[in-house]
């Protein structure tokens, strides 16, 4: 399909900076394309009621690293300031990064990062550029610490990594730290957050368990690819960055389980339904995985493991609408993103969230 089919035109003024408080006080937009009434207006707030006793959801516990960090490039005499966001160990020393701007780094520049009173009482945290990728903004750095020393170090400097469309409109503060993680994370290692989950509050989920709706956990690191535009016309020629993820043998059982006694699996969040959709068979039984996925998800997809999915409102000519529009259908998703936008909603990250049914 051409890219330009998922286009659509959005005011700047419905780009959430900063969420709702509480999380669940968020709107929520119903969408379900065998209704009478395709889009219905609610709230995160009302899922208890919208889900049945039996049903499953699926959150992807990732855990978001203060990936952005700020530095010096040294090179003989010159200095230069610059910043980088990681996306991507390497290995206990080295990771890979998107820098800004990249044209200041070549490969041998050194960087110090930060002033670290506490870091191996050295006050620097440095590193050196390994490689740099041609024609992008991609390097490679090579860290003086490594293991759990550099994790503490990029712990205590880096910033939360917000998304560009906030990130060049205000800088990161203080309530990113917690607004930009999901109640439930716990495997260290995304550097954006899985941003469905972001509306659940320990309160709703109470509910939601009280109403005899399970809740299961999967984990995909989500990269920085997220952000990056599709620049081809055709979606075709589109390749999707590979992330890793995993689900285990219990958690590959338990949903089984459910689907056997007629519940439904529904999916929080986009990377929820990539790693359920990389571990089903072609008859829809989850088995355990453990690795990358670039699984691509377009318009014509036949959708096997996920009977609906929570999720937010996303960008124009992005891999997470054409992911939506596969699922509910093309034209139902853009008369509910024009519904959305005449009718207040708030877009992206920090914003609300749709309830959606497969067409």
């Amino acid at each position: 399909m051409r890219v330009d089919e998922f286009d659509f035109v959005l005011p700047e003024d419905r780009i959430a900076l900063r969420p709702v408080h509480p999380r669940d006080a968020a709107r929520m937009l119903c969408v379900n394309p065998r209704a009478a009434d395709p889009l219905q207006d609610r709230g995160v707030r009302d899922l208890p009621g919208i889900l049945n006793p039996g049903d499953a959801l699926v959150f992807n516990d990732t855990r978001v690293i203060p990936a952005q960090l700020s530095g010096i490039r040294y090179r003989d005499d010159a200095t230069a300031n610059v910043s980088v966001t990681l996306i991507e160990p390497v290995d206990a020393s080295r990771w890979k990064a998107l820098a800004r701007p990249a044209k200041r780094l070549r490969a041998g520049d050194r960087i110090s990062f930060g002033n670290i009173e506490n870091v191996c009482l050295q006050g620097t945290l440095w590193a050196h550029v390994e490689s740099r990728q041609e024609g992008g903004g991609e390097v490679t750095l090579a860290f003086d610490f490594h293991g759990s020393t550099l994790d503490e170090a990029i712990a205590a400097l880096g910033e939360m990594p917000l998304p560009p469309y906030i990130a060049s409109r205000r800088a990161p503060d203080a309530g990113d730290v917690d607004d930009y993680q999901t109640v439930y994370a716990r495997e260290r290692g995304a550097v954006a957050a899985p941003t469905a989950g972001l509306h659940f509050t320990k309160a709703l989920l109470k509910a939601l368990r009280n109403r005899g709706i399970e809740e299961h956990f999967v984990t995909l690191h989500v990269g920085a690819g997220t952000f990056l535009p599709v620049k081809v016309d055709d979606t075709r020629d589109h390749h999707m960055h590979a992330e890793r993820c995993e689900i285990d043998q219990q958690t590959a059982d338990a949903l089984n389980d459910v689907r056997g006694r007629g519940g439904r699996i529904i999916a929080v969040g986009s990377t929820s339904l990539r790693v359920l959709e990389s571990a089903a068979g072609d008859t829809g039984r989850f088995v355990p995985f453990n690795g990358e996925t670039d699984i691509f998800i377009t318009p014509g997809y036949r959708f096997k493991a996920v009977d609906a999915m929570i999720t937010n409102f996303h960008l124009p000519r992005s891999t997470l609408f054409m992911l939506v529009s596969a699922f509910c259908g093309l034209e139902i998703m853009k008369q509910a993103y024009a519904h959305a936008i005449a009718n207040g909603y708030r877009f992206y990250s920090y914003g609300d969230a749709c309830f959606l049914q497969p067409s």
